[in-house]
C-alpha cells in the first residue's frame, strides 16, 4: 500500500493509524452538521468513524484482542492437560518459566494478605498485553493489505476506504477498558477489606488530618482518579509512539533505493529495541496492577 501511487505519505499514515469502526452511518448535511443516518456500517473515513460516537465498536481492536486472548488460553490449558512430573517438554518449560516469574513478582508486590485472583489476573495480564504490543513487529502492510484484499473480493470495497489497525494497544478505548477493569477492582477490594467507612475515611482524612478535610479529599480522589488514566494512557502513549515509528519507516521504502536500504536497517534495530519496549510496557501494567490492589487491601 506505500508504493500505491494514489495515496500520498501523509495518507498512508492515516490510513494505518485508523480503527475499522462499525456504527450507526452518519452524514454531513450542506450546514456542515453530521446527522445519523439509522444505517448500521463500517465507516469509510476517519472523520466519519469520530463521528459514530460511544457505541461505535473497533471491530479490529476486539478482533484481535479475542483472537489473542483465546490463544493465550488455549496455550496454557494445552500445557496443563499434557503436564508431565518427569522431563518436562520445551513447551512445558516456557510456561512453567512464565508462571514462575509472575508467582515471584506477585510474592514481592502483593503483601496485603491472600487473594486467589491477583496471581492468575496478574498471569492474564502480562501474557495478554505482550502478545497485543507483540503484533506491532509484524510489517505494518500485511494485515492491513490482507484485509482490504478480501474486502475488494468480497464486497467490491475501495481499498483506500477500508482500514485495520493491527497493534490492540494502540487504540485508548483497549487500553482504558483493561485500566477501567483494574480501577473497579481496587474499588471492590477497598470497600470489601476496610469498609465503606474505612474508604472514606481515607478520602477524607488522609494525609493531613480531619481539619484538612476539603484538601485531603481533593487531593486523595485526584489521585485515585489518576491511577486508571496513567496505567491506561501510559500503554497506550508507548505502543502507539512505537507503531508510529514503524509506519515512518514504511514510507521511507518508496522515497528511492538509498533510503529504502536505510528504512531497512533502521527497521531491523527500530524491532530489536522494540522487543524490550513491548515486553516492558506489559511487566508495567502487571506490576502496577498488583500494587494498586495491593494498596486497596492495606489499612493506613
Amino acid at each position: 500500500m506505500a508504493s500505491e501511487s494514489s495515496i500520498t505519505t501523509s495518507g498512508y499514515i492515516k490510513h494505518h493509524l485508523q480503527n475499522l469502526t462499525y456504527g450507526e452511518k452518519q452524514v454531513e448535511t450542506a450546514a456542515g452538521i453530521w446527522e445519523p443516518t439509522g444505517e448500521l456500517g463500517f465507516a469509510t473515513t476517519g472523520q466519519e468513524a469520530a463521528q459514530m460516537g460511544f457505541w461505535a465498536i473497533n471491530v479490529d481492536t476486539m478482533l484481535l484482542s479475542i483472537v489473542l486472548g483465546t490463544m493465550m488460553m488455549w496455550f496454557f490449558r494445552s500445557v496443563a492437560k499434557t503436564i508431565s512430573t518427569g522431563v518436562p517438554s520445551p513447551v512445558q518449560n516456557f510456561a512453567e518459566m512464565i508462571i514462575e516469574f509472575i508467582n515471584d513478582t506477585v510474592r514481592g508486590s502483593f503483601t496485603g494478605g491472600k487473594n486467589d485472583l491477583v496471581a492468575p489476573l496478574a498471569l492474564t495480564i502480562f501474557v495478554w498485553i505482550f502478545l497485543m504490543n507483540l503484533m506491532d513487529l509484524l510489517p505494518v502492510d500485511i494485515l492491513p493489505l490482507a484485509v482490504a484484499q478480501g474486502a475488494v473480493f468480497l464486497f467490491d470495497a475501495d481499498p483506500h476506504n477500508v482500514f485495520f489497525k493491527v497493534v490492540p494497544s494502540t487504540d485508548p478505548n483497549a487500553t482504558m477498558g483493561m485500566a477501567l477493569v483494574v480501577f473497579g477492582l481496587m474499588l471492590y477490594y477497598s470497600f470489601k477489606v476496610k469498609g465503606a467507612g474505612g474508604f472514606l475515611g481515607e478520602l477524607a482524612l488522609e494525609p493531613f488530618g480531619k481539619w484538612a478535610l476539603p484538601v485531603n479529599l481533593v487531593l486523595e480522589t485526584v489521585t485515585l482518579l489518576a491511577k486508571p488514566f496513567s496505567l491506561g494512557l501510559r500503554l497506550f502513549g508507548n505502543m502507539y509512539a512505537g507503531e508510529m515509528v514503524f509506519i515512518l519507516i514504511a514510507t521511507m521504502y518508496g522515497a528511492g533505493l538509498m533510503l529504502g536500504s536505510v528504512a531497512g536497517l533502521l527497521q531491523v534495530a527500530w524491532a530489536i529495541f522494540h522487543i524490550l519496549i513491548i515486553t516492558l510496557q506489559a511487566f508495567i501494567f502487571m506490576v502496577l496492577t498488583v500494587v494498586y490492589i495491593d494498596m486497596a487491601h492495606q489499612h493506613h
